[in-house]
């Protein structure tokens, strides 16, 4: 591939990028240049790079037509969600306020959280989309495990206190084994050979 540099420091430029690259195609793309910049062919680079021949073109071109910065990460837009900008901070307060008593439960989950949506935001979604909408908007799926309405952790202490002997601790009645062994069997007891 005949391209030429843009500038005379964008082969050394390019060469420290590549060697302080983490991400692989990112350094990919570095090196790709840096071999068609030194004379290698289109095919060469990509056996070298084990990457297919139109990539390593893609990203020689990009660099041939826009410089350094046309072969920086880009990011993928992806499919916009399903619930509206808009709608998403009344969403995020209506799951902040926790579960009203027409929802029926004391923790919301992702098949209540789907309910709500569909419901009251006119959006459809599966219950990965859920899981992945709430990660969005930074809420994190581990919650505390739920109290129940009738619990009450004063009574709950005056119980342990007050516990029946079964449930509390017994020092041990059973005299100590004489045995060094750690075996159960009784002395003595073993199959003498004749």
């Amino acid at each position: 591939m005949q391209i030429k540099p843009h500038h005379p420091e964008d082969l050394e430029q390019l060469r420290q990028r590549s060697r302080q690259q983490r991400d692989a195609k990112q350094r990919d793309r570095y090196r790709a240049v840096v071999l068609a910049l030194e004379g290698h062919s289109a095919p060469e680079i990509a056996r070298t790079l084990a990457r297919s021949r139109r990539c390593v073109q893609i990203w020689v071109y990009a660099y041939r037509d826009r410089g350094l910065e046309a072969l920086g990460p880009k990011r993928q837009p992806g499919c916009p969600s399903k619930l509206p900008v808009a709608k998403q901070s009344s969403f995020r307060d209506r799951l902040l306020g926790g579960p009203t008593a027409r929802d029926g439960v004391c923790t919301l989950r992702a098949k209540d959280i789907r309910r709500i949506l569909r419901e009251e935001f006119a959006v459809e979604y599966t219950v990965a989309g859920v899981y992945d909408l709430l990660h969005r908007l930074g809420f994190s799926c581990l919650a505390p495990r739920p109290r129940h309405r009738k619990n009450d952790p004063a009574q709950m202490q005056r119980w342990v206190e007050q516990a029946p002997l079964l449930s509390r601790p017994q020092s041990s009645s059973t005299p100590a084994s004489k045995s060094r062994s750690g075996s159960k069997m009784k002395p003595g007891s073993a199959s003498k050979e004749p």
